[in-house]
């Protein structure tokens, strides 16, 4: 018989993308692979479900579902969703586990094979299944467009019967994926935009697109491509020696994190109440705590006169096009398990399957995962055992 893939609609609030697109589907036929996607999976991101050509559509997880061999996800299943898979299938998304240790502990007890696509190795041959390179890349995007929408003024500068009007400025902390996007398309719009990274190799990708590297006298190069964490001397350093920059700035875009720790604090109140009213940040990292103490995930406020945006799951607010780049990172990592004859046939020692597996034959694959967890069932005995006491 041949591999069932199964795409469920997204329960989780807010989320409009859906894990799989028309041209995927086409791709996985010619694998001898059929795909099964929930009616209505599409809806919020305006997909009806006559675009998904070739799929088999089923009524809901819950009441009829495909018993898949394979499920595709945005953002990981509730505990509740997770009885709904069948046991000793493959659950493929992003499964955040620090922040749903729960719903790991529910899919090891289910033997559920579930491979985490954030933990996918930043390596060449897995760019192309890098899921947070390809939703942060539209963040980056947004961001910009966030700026310049909050912005009492114009990015570029125009020559009018009234006058000429100065262009704004635009700094972009942060030169990942999301910042260099930032960048790009904050100098499409027509601002001068200036930027800053804690990698010193950043300088050439940031001339690149024509802004004007900020360098300081810091340097964080980590593994992976991300940086490493700053000590408190470096963080005091790095937050003085920005601050005369970011006070003129029209528009502060930040991206700065850390895998698996909260953001860093980059930018003080302090530094913030330097800036002209008016002027806005927007916070990329507010999912994880934001890079300054006033970002309020999910909201805008206003300091001082300073606008203070901290949007969550940005990628969502693009859904149709990042649901094709998040279908095709899903389609990439998962034909490579499948053999000539259309069978299953994973790999485990490969690096990038290796990588992003969390949770195989009813253990936790992961080991900063499983000790992060262990802690977690450490500390809930300790309290358990101080209430009896």
């Amino acid at each position: 018989m041949p591999i069932k893939v199964a795409i469920p609609r997204e329960t989780a609030e807010g989320e409009r993308r859906v894990a799989i697109s028309a041209d995927v589907i086409n791709r996985l036929s010619k694998l001898g692979i059929e795909t099964f996607i929930e009616s209505g999976a599409g809806k919020a991101a305006n997909i009806a479900d006559s675009a998904y050509k070739g799929a088999n559509l089923f009524e809901s997880m819950q009441s009829a579902n495909p018993d898949a061999d394979i499920i595709w996800c945005v953002q990981a299943p509730t505990e509740e969703e997770i009885d709904n898979i069948k046991e000793g299938s493959i659950l493929i998304g992003t499964l955040l586990p620090y922040k749903y240790p729960e719903r790991v502990k529910k899919l090891q007890a289910r033997n559920i094979t579930s491979f985490s696509m954030e933990f996918v190795p930043r390596i060449s041959r897995a760019q192309s299944m890098d899921v947070l390179s390809s939703q942060a890349s539209i963040a980056g995007y947004k961001a910009a467009i966030m700026g310049a929408d909050l912005l009492g003024r114009f990015f570029p500068m125009l020559t009018t019967a009234a006058g000429t009007v100065r262009p704004s400025k635009v700094i972009v902390i942060g030169v990942g994926v999301a910042g260099l996007q930032a960048i790009a398309t904050a100098k499409r719009l027509g601002a001068v935009v200036e930027a800053y990274d804690v990698r010193p190799e950043t300088k050439q990708q940031i001339e690149s697109l024509a802004a004007k590297a900020i360098q300081l006298d810091i340097s964080a190069t980590g593994e992976g491509g991300y940086a490493r964490e700053l000590s408190v001397a470096e963080k005091q350093q790095q937050q003085d020696e920005l601050a005369s920059y970011v006070s003129k700035a029209n528009v502060l875009i930040t991206t700065a994190a850390v895998p698996g720790r909260p953001a860093p604090k980059i930018v003080p109140n302090s530094t913030v109440e330097m800036m002209q009213a008016g002027s806005v940040i927007i916070d990329l990292a507010a999912e994880s705590g934001g890079n300054t103490d006033l970002t309020q995930s999910g909201k805008t406020i206003n300091h001082q006169g300073v606008i203070i945006h901290g949007p969550l799951n940005v990628a969502s607010q693009v859904p149709e096009h990042a649901s094709e780049m998040y279908a095709k990172n899903l389609f990439n990592f998962t034909a490579p398990m499948v053999d000539e004859a259309g069978e299953l046939a994973i790999d485990f020692k490969d690096e990038v399957i290796a990588g992003a597996l969390l949770t195989h034959n009813g253990e936790v694959k992961n080991t900063a995962v499983s000790d992060f967890i262990d802690t977690l069932t450490d500390q809930d005995t300790d309290q358990d055992q101080k209430g009896e006491n």
